[in-house]
């Protein structure tokens, strides 16, 4: 499978709504919005993030399938990425997440996980990060405290 990054269309958007609402993925995810149906939401949110954050789109063989990002202060920035359940296990996070990490150097970087979610922690590790803390944080899409490990990628 052929993956690679591309700046965000306004045409991936539903897509993403799309994901974001999948009840599976959200459970995984965990910490998400609270009302992931709420379009306006959702739209604030992907308007802000577009300016603010270098944000990608991930395509898997030409279709869009999900989003990778990197935000926040410098020192303290941390990545993110979305991918559609349809394509996990299948090396597309693992892959998406590379192509992001090559296109920021900067160092370090931070990602958060669901304890439980051994998927992202498994790319997250392959793409050299560290577990360096557990903490606990509200899961919306879970509604209840969880275990989240916090790790950490040096230069």
């Amino acid at each position: 499978m052929h993956v690679v990054l591309r700046e965000v269309h306004d045409s991936d958007l539903p897509v993403f709504y799309r994901q974001l609402n999948d009840p599976e993925a959200l459970r995984m995810a965990a910490f998400t919005p609270e009302d992931p149906a709420d379009r306006d939401a959702f739209e604030d949110h992907w308007k802000r993030i577009r300016s603010t954050s270098l944000v990608r789109t991930i395509l898997a063989d030409g279709d869009v399938v999900g989003n990778a990002a990197v935000y926040g202060e410098p020192g303290e920035r941390e990545v993110t990425y979305w991918v559609d359940r349809a394509y996990w296990g299948r090396g597309v996070a693992t892959a998406a997440l590379r192509g992001l990490l090559a296109e920021v150097p900067e160092r370090p970087l931070y990602a958060r996980a669901a304890a439980d979610n051994a998927g992202s922690l498994r790319v997250l590790e392959k793409c050299g990060f560290r577990a360096t803390t557990l903490a606990t944080g509200y899961a919306p899409a879970r509604g209840e405290e969880i275990e989240e490990v916090v790790l950490l990628l040096e230069g």
